[in-house]
């Protein structure tokens, strides 16, 4: 069974969890790229553990609407604050840097500006756009907020045709008052159900080690299975700083294979399922087995 702390006990990182950092010429040319155009992403806003080794494969994922979010997820390492108005020539760098990294997948994400009307959801539309112009034959995928529910917000989003639609669940719903307060877990799975009905692909993921129990973490894969959710990612919660949330428990690889097995018994199409699985690593693999499965469909 997986270890479990304490208040008072902070857990070793296991030997699974430990990443080598890579030294190239790669790893340093993406993050000059990234300054260069003066953009975003994901992988340093959050301390991604996986950067070293997406950086260095030449990908990444691009933080949109600048890096300062007007929510406070306790597990998140982006900072809370001052806002900036958005940069209407944002999209057009992000589809340059796409360009530039020769991406046959682009992962796009974002704060959540619940300041803005739509959320930001014509500027997540305007990037969708922008990277179909400069590269028309990859696959787009957008990790979105919830846009507090706008129905009209979504649908901006779904009209310029991403070809994955993430939205995340992060933690089961009796977790949120102290993980995700300024969410809902209801209205998640709303949107979710939403984008499958819109006839795009959806995508939704969690965390494990921020105190859910194992029969927590099947009861949000039944409700995940239960509309159609076609992608779910599980990996383990690492803490960011000492500021952040402890780890609950470490979870061994094999527990991983349990849920995926469990999710693919219930009907989820894809379960990627281990230790260091994001939201958005390896995710053109993740596209490209749906779009395997749409094509043998026809």
């Amino acid at each position: 069974m997986c270890s479990q702390d304490t208040s008072k006990t902070y857990l070793r990182i296991p030997p699974w969890l430990r990443v080598k950092i890579p030294c190239n010429k790669t790893y340093g040319a993406t993050q000059e790229m990234v300054k260069d155009l003066n953009l975003h992403t994901v992988c340093q806003s959050a301390k991604c553990p996986n950067m070293f080794e997406c950086f260095s494969e030449h990908t990444a994922t691009f933080l949109i609407m600048g890096d300062t979010c007007t929510r406070n997820c306790a597990f998140c390492n982006i900072e809370s604050g001052t806002l900036s108005p958005l940069d209407p020539t944002e999209p057009n760098r992000v589809a340059e840097a796409s360009k530039r990294l020769q991406l046959k997948h682009v992962v796009i994400t974002s704060v959540t500006r619940d300041d803005l009307d739509d959320g930001g959801a014509a500027h997540f539309a305007a990037t969708i756009r922008a990277i179909r112009k400069q590269l028309p034959d990859s696959t787009i995928e957008v990790l979105i907020p919830d846009f507090q529910g706008n129905e009209e917000a979504l649908n901006e989003v779904i009209a310029a045709k991403p070809d994955i639609i993430n939205h995340n669940v992060e933690t089961p719903p009796v977790h949120y008052v102290n993980i995700r307060p300024q969410a809902s877990y209801q209205q998640s799975l709303e949107l979710l159900t939403r984008v499958k009905k819109a006839g795009v692909i959806s995508k939704s993921g969690l965390m494990v080690g921020l105190g859910e129990t194992d029969d927590e973490v099947r009861g949000v894969i039944d409700d995940l299975a239960a509309i159609n959710c076609d992608i779910v990612t599980i990996g383990q919660y690492m803490r960011p700083s000492r500021k952040h949330p402890a780890v609950h428990r470490y979870v061994p690889p094999e527990h991983f294979e349990q849920y995926a097995q469990y999710g693919k018994n219930k009907g989820v199409l894809h379960m990627y399922s281990a230790p260091l699985v994001r939201s958005s690593y390896n995710a053109a693999l993740f596209a490209g087995a749906n779009k395997s499965d749409k094509s043998s469909v026809k």
